[in-house]
């Protein structure tokens, strides 16, 4: 069994709640890559005292993390019952996916092309520490550096209301992506497009850049999809 570990925070996500204090925060990304990797499973329950012991932290902090995560889609908290994390149907993710491609396709039309190789090179360079993290088969920095990836591209359209509804719509998705963050194929096929995007955004090429945005979030609604149908059947 796969016991639950502290995990460096994934940069780039587009958060911005000044508000809430730095260790609600840590909190929440950490529980947030958790559930992506599944240390916490669909239905889990998060236990207050467990996740106290686990951050080192009081239980008012953890209660304004599991609100936060409540907000962003990703747990579910019921009467007596606490918190657990929640469970995507087949609607829920088809129409999330639904709303990440026309938030993520319209923020692309909104950048300035064709982009600066000056502008681009910073991209580039996440986009090697991606490559790095596949080719050294480690899925957690695979999956952080694709969020700094995307985010770094959203910011060029210049709409930071635009770029704050990905980042929140993205996370909503992430219980979504565990099968193509631990399968080589698709893993391969990210990297590849990552490339194609950056050249896209080089030579200025819109409706290739635009096609490019759908299709990359394809792979990951997929292959949820065939998932919930195999455990329906």
């Amino acid at each position: 069994m796969e016991t639950r570990q502290d995990t460096t925070p994934p940069k780039g996500t587009g958060r911005k709640r000044a508000a809430d204090s730095q260790p609600v925060q840590d909190i929440v990304r950490r529980v947030e890559e958790d559930i992506v990797f599944r240390v916490y499973h669909p239905r889990e329950r998060l236990v207050e005292d467990e996740l106290m012991q686990r951050f080192g932290a009081k239980r008012h902090i953890v209660r304004q993390a599991l609100a936060e995560l409540e907000r962003d889609g990703l747990v579910m908290r019921k009467p007596n019952s606490g918190a657990q994390v929640r469970a995507l149907t087949a609607k829920e993710a088809t129409e999330l996916y639904a709303v990440r491609e026309i938030l993520e396709t319209s923020c692309v039309k909104l950048i300035a092309l064709p982009v600066d190789a000056r502008l681009l090179a910073p991209i580039e360079k996440i986009q090697r520490e991606h490559a790095a993290a596949i080719k050294g088969n480690d899925v957690r920095a695979v999956f952080r550096a694709n969020l700094a990836f995307h985010a770094a591209i959203f910011r060029l359209c210049g709409n930071d209301a635009l770029i704050e509804a990905i980042a929140d719509f993205a996370r909503r998705t992430h219980p979504v992506r565990l099968t193509t963050l631990v399968t080589e194929q698709y893993l391969e096929q990210a990297r590849s497009q990552h490339d194609e995007i950056l050249q896209a955004l080089l030579e200025g090429d819109r409706a290739r850049l635009v096609a490019l945005s759908a299709r990359h979030l394809k792979p990951s609604r997929e292959a949820y999809l065939r998932t919930i149908e195999h455990l329906n059947n």
